[in-house]
């Protein structure tokens, strides 16, 4: 069961398309050490430990025991809040925003998800990113349609084949935070259990090991429990068809990515086209991880709240804004002549470039909106030949966003199941229809002229048999 994807010597393991980006970036970056000089590759010690990346690098762990930062990462430089960081008052009014929109979330998002938006982009608040992102996704309506489901597949055997394949890469998710420093530790332990349970969830997807980061950041928030239903939602409802044996759906957005930048970036497309980059040798690492292991953590966060708020297009928008950072001058394009340096630039952006108001003030400025996106991949998708190996993708299956999400569970009867069904539509016979209401005609005829009779011949009165029952208006006065 493997996944062959084009342009790359080999077929992919369905374990994780990063199987095959590592001895390709293993190669290239050898070959750079070599061409370019030892300082183009930044060893491990010279790494910002802040950063959230988890190579094989930082296997050997942590050196002698350093104070952790604000997010568990030992010796990182976030243990206090960096420039254009929220001041605390600032940050308490974020706060009590989303504790009232969250006291009513089916409230606030039938009427009122602009706003929910607008504080998703302004970032959530660390405090309440473990209240706020299960009900973005709509994890918390699975796991409450769903009671016991995670507890009797932790408790359950895993497939051998799988168990091996995760034992394995358990050291390599975040090696310097405190949750993933020992083997025995309730991070990795947790993590385990979590990848297990997804695998014996979804049989026939198994296990992809871009999934390790991904649940890794969102162990570091949520219980077990919910990261797990977190996980089902962001594999299942936001990528369909990235972590599958054959991740149909990675090889389509490749494309659409490459069409994006043809449309936004003619230059910066142009250059790579001639030096031979194509997207597949940096994209999946980006939007498999949710660039987990490509940004700083503070940034890797933002990105998130974006993201499940908003769905895939904030990955586009941030890989765009990523390509333009590191090759967006002609001096960065001229530096950068074949494709070693052009892979290089691409992972050596400046990191006060990558800081998180800053980045994600770029991010939100792209000119790329959701119509945009789906009409793009409309066409790609019609463009794309036709193969046998694995299903053709299914862009269809991708939900844009928590208000799409919390749409689609509402016609799904919210507590009767997680998947929407397709409403009834019942025709009722149209009724007979109603004379008009003729309006009675009164013009000239007013109450004094009704008791004034005109002079001439006498009216012919009643008949005698009702002589003595005359009418009000027949009484002369």
């Amino acid at each position: 069961m493997g996944a062959q994807v084009p342009g790359w010597p080999e077929a992919a393991s369905h374990t994780g398309f990063l199987h095959i980006l590592q001895p390709v970036v293993a190669w290239v970056w050898g070959t750079m050490a070599q061409a370019l000089g030892e300082d183009l590759v930044q060893t491990s010690e010279g790494q910002d430990d802040s950063s959230s990346l988890g190579s094989d690098s930082e296997l050997s762990g942590p050196g002698p025991y350093r104070q952790a930062d604000r997010y568990g990462f030992i010796g990182g430089s976030s243990a206090e809040p960096g420039p254009g960081h929220p001041p605390a008052d600032l940050i308490r009014q974020r706060e009590m925003k989303w504790v009232e929109m969250t006291s009513h979330w089916e409230k606030t998002m039938s009427r009122r998800y602009k706003k929910v938006k607008m504080q998703c982009r302004k970032g959530i608040p660390s405090a309440l990113r473990a209240r706020c992102w299960p009900l973005l996704c709509g994890a918390h309506v699975c796991q409450q349609n769903s009671p016991g489901t995670y507890q009797e597949l932790a408790e359950a055997p895993g497939d051998p084949q799988w168990m091996e394949t995760i034992s394995r890469d358990l050291h390599r998710q975040f090696p310097l935070h405190e949750m993933f420093v020992s083997p025995q530790g309730h991070g990795q332990q947790g993590l385990l259990q979590v990848l297990k349970a997804y695998t014996l969830y979804r049989p026939e997807q198994g296990y992809c090991q871009a999934q390790g980061p991904v649940a890794a950041v969102l162990l570091m928030h949520l219980p077990p429990e919910e990261a797990f239903w977190c996980l089902v939602q962001i594999c299942e409802v936001y990528l369909p068809g990235y972590y599958g044996p054959h991740m149909e759906a990675v090889q389509l957005d490749a494309e659409v990515f490459t069409a994006l930048l043809r449309r936004l970036l003619p230059r910066v497309h142009k250059h790579l086209q001639q030096v031979g980059v194509g997207p597949l040798l940096y994209l999946p690492e980006w939007f498999l991880c949710l660039f987990a292991r490509s940004l700083p953590f503070p940034t890797v966060l933002r990105v998130w709240d974006a993201f499940l708020s908003e769905g895939v297009k904030v990955l586009f928008r941030v890989g765009l804004t990523l390509v333009r950072l590191a090759l967006g001058t002609t001096e960065q394009r001229l530096a950068c002549p074949g494709l070693l340096e052009t892979l290089g630039a691409l992972r050596a952006i400046p990191p006060t470039q990558l800081q998180e108001e800053v980045f994600m003030s770029q991010v939100h400025s792209v000119a790329l909106s959701e119509q945009d996106l789906q009409r793009e991949i409309r066409v790609q998708l019609a463009r794309l030949p036709e193969s046998t190996s694995g299903p053709p993708p299914r862009p269809q299956a991708r939900l844009p966003g928590a208000q799409a999400i919390f749409e689609a569970q509402q016609l799904a009867g919210v507590r009767g199941g997680t998947r929407p069904e397709v409403p009834q539509i019942v025709v009722q016979p149209p009724e007979e229809p109603r004379p008009p209401r003729r309006k009675p005609q009164t013009r000239g005829k007013t109450f004094h002229g009704l008791l004034t009779r005109p002079r001439g011949p006498p009216l012919e009165g009643p008949s005698r048999s009702h002589r003595g029952s005359t009418s009000f208006l027949d009484t002369r006065f």
